[in-house]
């Protein structure tokens, strides 16, 4: 998925004009040295555009988001219940820089505040202990069962990591650019990078998702209520979020960041009720951990999608 040349984008479009915003977003993001699926969708009048949205892709943190509705759809029907208390011991939890991973010491964390770390900080720690709970093969079941027949399930959050260093050590520079070089050669020397065996989704399967959380058309109604209140709550606004910032907008998402990894997906909802899910799915071509000139760009996206699609 790196920016190969010759890759020509699959455009989705419901009339000429909204072919144009996705061939302009394709070009810019290919300009960058970027490829990957954006699918944008008005949730009232079905109209979207985006290109390249069928194609499965390794999801990082974005997984989280699906993971979420599971564990609530099992409070929802009293099967869990989220003031249960997990302790998560950071010398055996997971790899991260934020939330539980990143502490110290043990905590006491009851089941409904890792919902919240998982989604709002994207904890890992957090992720992987809710998985303790609800093991990853009973999720994708799961999910398969509702019908997200595009996303799939397969490790939990720290193996990442582990097939990272298995293949690089500790040097995550090193893990980085085998990730670049191996975009190049169709090869996937970092396991979770590669989609037949990574946590994967396309575009369309996640704005899918999304459209069917957002009108109360998977689980109950009280655990897509708190799926969107958790998405409602995120830290992180250098993406998507990023170019959709007025007190007229409200923006619930999950950012997925891992190696060459830069993801997005989420709801934009405007006071006139236009409400647009989104998803954007990236891979850069450079060894760069920082790339905030991509964020932007995915911003810029978002920005001109909503503006197409709104009533």
């Amino acid at each position: 998925m790196s920016a190969a040349p010759g890759h020509r984008p699959a455009y989705v479009g419901d009339d000429g004009a909204l072919l144009d915003v996705a061939e302009a977003v394709a070009a810019d993001w290919a300009a960058l040295g970027v490829r990957g699926s954006f699918l944008a969708r008005n949730l009232d009048t079905g109209e979207q555009l985006g290109f390249d949205v069928q194609e499965p892709v390794p999801l990082a943190s974005v997984v989280k988001v699906p993971v979420a509705l599971v564990l609530l759809d099992r409070i929802a029907t009293g099967d869990l219940d989220p003031a249960r208390r997990v302790t998560v011991d950071p010398a055996a939890s997971s790899v991260g820089p934020t939330g539980l991973a990143a502490f110290r010491y043990p905590a006491t964390v009851a089941v409904g505040d890792l919902l919240q770390l998982m989604l709002s900080v994207s904890d890992n720690a957090a992720a992987d202990a809710l998985l303790d709970l609800v093991p990853v093969a009973e999720v994708d079941t799961r999910l398969r069962s509702w019908g997200c027949a595009g996303i799939r399930m397969r490790h939990r959050m720290n193996h990442m990591y582990e097939c990272a260093a298995g293949a690089a050590g500790n040097d995550f520079s090193l893990a980085l650019e085998l990730a670049v070089r191996d975009e190049h050669t169709g090869r996937h020397t970092v396991g979770t990078l590669d989609p037949a065996h990574a946590n994967t989704g396309s575009a369309a399967a996640l704005v899918e998702l999304l459209r069917r959380v957002w009108c109360d058309e998977i689980s109950a109604p009280p655990a897509t209520a708190e799926l969107r209140r958790l998405m409602g709550l995120q830290v992180f606004t250098q993406r998507l979020a990023s170019e959709l910032r007025a007190d007229s907008l409200r923006w619930s998402g999950k950012t997925g960041t891992f190696l060459h990894l830069r993801h997005e997906i989420g709801v934009v909802e405007a006071d006139s009720g236009d409400r647009v899910a989104m998803a954007a799915l990236t891979r850069a071509d450079r060894r760069a951990g920082q790339a905030p000139d991509i964020d932007l760009a995915i911003g810029c996206a978002g920005r001109e999608a909503f503006e197409a699609l709104r009533r």
